[in-house]
């Protein structure tokens, strides 16, 4: 036998071995499903679905329990007879196919019994459900209708005790509870009659209606008691209050209290309304409004009550506050009108000082008009403690510009005086910078220099002259001792750098002479000599001859000018 015949005769035994197994194994899985479609056929019969039909039979429904009866009994019936025997005559095919290994004949009946049967056990379950609960609705009926007539009966019974506590809603709760009554009676009907479904659907309505009713009666024992005592108590109040207030000699612009009553009374009379047709939630949203503004006629009588003691209290001391600050207000102005003669006030002072004066004298007359009404009985006790309090926090503020202004003013005196010191101490500083120079000898001053000085005795002349007029501006003449102190500062600074450069150049020229063969320094020596003498640039001179000498000995020229002002520095310490 050659290798190719030995490996087809392997491979044929080996597919051979392949589908006897798979068969057997489809064999085993079919039968398992076969076992359980088996048990739910048996769980389906042992619901005895036929019995709690014959019971509700017995039971006499009517309605829509007996139309509910009738429609599951169509829908029972149709699988008993039709659908569950086909399933089961599919399944005892595919147990027979399965057995002699008509495997795939087995699994069509198979899923087609599965289909069928999956169906008939939903609606079995649902079924039984139906027929529990018809079964059971008669009981739970009547247990239900027992506990509500017993909390409804309880609930009348209160009602009727407390009857007074509702008032005008009374009536039609009286209403709602005769549809319970009838509810009750229809509940009571249809049980008899054997329409269980349409009795438990009464039950559930008189449920919710007689917790409503629960829930509302407080909300309207409350609202009655709100609209008819507490409500007319505030008012009552109010009203003689007011008039009390009025007898003694208060009062009130800012509404019309008893106008605003009346208004009171006609809301209400809505809400009333509300009450008797048991809309509890437009009934609390109005007595809300309703309190609201009676805290309002509150709120404007406790704020004339409690104003009267302040105004009162603080009467005396307001007059004494204006008088007082009237009799400085006009000692401010007539001080600021002499102060005028002699000094010109940039400020705005005087003007100022008479406006605060005119305020002063406002307030005055405001409080003697509020004092007349008082008298008169129409004075407003919260508008004039507001008007007080107003004017006091602004006779603080007057007070305290008045003293800054009194105070500025009386600078100026001092002012004078000092602007009169600064001018005699620069003109002896002006006089000693020119001296210095004229001591010195030199050939002449710096055009920047004389042009530095004569501005700066011009302007010390110019300030002298305005001291000395009969009415002086002290602002201007203060701005203008600020520039005279500067330029004063650069006139002495101008000096000092003509000295230095000066004495400077002299000290170069003759340690220059070392030098005085070589035609540079020769050169040098005419240039700086010639602005020296001739220009008086004494700067210009000492950069020329200080150029030249550090050309031809670098370092020279910063040993002299260092020397220079150590010695300069050390005679200054001495002095």
């Amino acid at each position: 036998m050659s290798s190719v015949e030995t490996l087809i005769i392997i491979s044929v035994i080996i597919l051979i071995i392949v589908v006897v197994a798979f068969m057997l194994i489809m064999n085993r899985k079919q039968l398992h499903q076969i076992e359980l479609l088996d048990k739910v056929i048996e769980k389906i019969k042992k619901m005895h679905l036929e019995r709690d039909i014959d019971r509700l039979d017995k039971m006499d429904l009517a309605g829509e329990s007996l139309t509910t009866l009738n429609t599951w009994r169509k829908s029972y019936q149709e699988n008993s007879t039709i659908k569950l025997p086909e399933a089961c005559h599919l399944v005892e095919e595919a147990a027979d196919q399965n057995t002699s290994y008509r495997l795939f004949k087995a699994r069509k009946n198979i899923k087609k019994a599965h289909e069928i049967i999956k169906q008939v056990y939903e609606d079995a379950k649902n079924t039984r459900e139906v027929f529990t609960e018809l079964l059971e609705s008669n009981r739970e009926n009547q247990a239900q209708y027992d506990a509500l007539i017993k909390n409804y009966r309880e609930l009348r019974k209160m009602v009727l005790a407390d009857s007074f506590d509702y008032g005008v809603s009374l009536e039609e709760i009286e209403n709602e509870l005769s549809s319970m009554d009838s509810d009750f009676d229809q509940a009571k009907n249809l049980s008899s009659q054997g329409d269980h479904v349409e009795a438990k659907r009464v039950l559930s309505k008189i449920r919710n209606d007689l917790k409503n009713l629960q829930d509302e009666l407080p909300k309207l024992r409350e609202g009655h008691h709100q609209i008819e005592s507490v409500f007319q108590d505030q008012l009552r109040e109010l009203s003689n209050t007011y008039k009390n207030m009025i007898s003694e000699k208060y009062y009130i612009t800012e509404i019309n209290i008893l106008d605003e009553i009346k208004k009171i009374h006609v809301e209400i009379d809505k809400a009333r309304n509300l009450l008797a047709e048991l809309k509890i939630e437009d009934l609390i949203k109005k007595n809300e409004e309703i309190s609201k503004q009676i805290d309002g006629l509150y709120t404007v009588l406790e704020r004339e009550y409690k104003a009267r003691p302040f105004v009162e209290e603080n009467r005396d001391k307001m007059l004494s506050l204006i008088t007082r600050q009237q009799i400085a207000s006009k000692k401010l102005v007539e001080k600021l009108k002499h102060i005028d003669e002699s000094y010109e006030l940039t400020h705005g002072e005087l003007e100022e000082s008479k406006n605060l004066e005119k305020e002063v004298n406002d307030m005055s007359r405001q409080y003697t008009v509020e004092i007349q009404k008082i008298t008169d009985g129409k004075g407003v006790y919260s508008e004039i403690q507001d008007s007080w309090l107003a004017m006091l926090d602004r006779l603080r503020e007057i007070d305290t510009e008045q003293k800054r202004m009194s105070q500025d003013v009386d600078g100026l005196y001092d002012s004078e005086n000092v602007a009169n010191d600064s001018i005699n101490q620069f003109k002896q500083e002006v006089s000693l910078v020119y001296r210095r120079l004229e001591r010195r000898n030199l050939p002449g001053n710096p055009e920047s220099f004389v042009q530095m000085y004569t501005l700066v005795v011009n302007e010390i002349g110019h300030v002298s002259e305005e001291l000395s007029r009969v009415r002086i501006n002290m602002e201007r003449i203060s701005d203008e001792l600020i520039q005279i102190s500067d330029d004063v500062e650069r006139l002495k600074r101008e000096a000092d750098d003509i000295i230095n450069s000066a004495n400077l150049v002299e000290l170069t020229m003759q340690y220059s002479n070392k030098y005085a063969k070589q035609e540079s320094i020769k050169r040098a020596q005419e240039k700086a000599l010639r602005f020296y003498q001739q220009d008086y640039d004494y700067k210009g001179a000492l950069d020329i001859i200080a150029t030249a000498i550090e050309k031809i000995e670098p370092g020279s020229y910063q040993r002299l000018e260092n020397s220079y002002y150590s010695e300069k520095n050390h005679k200054e310490n001495e002095a």
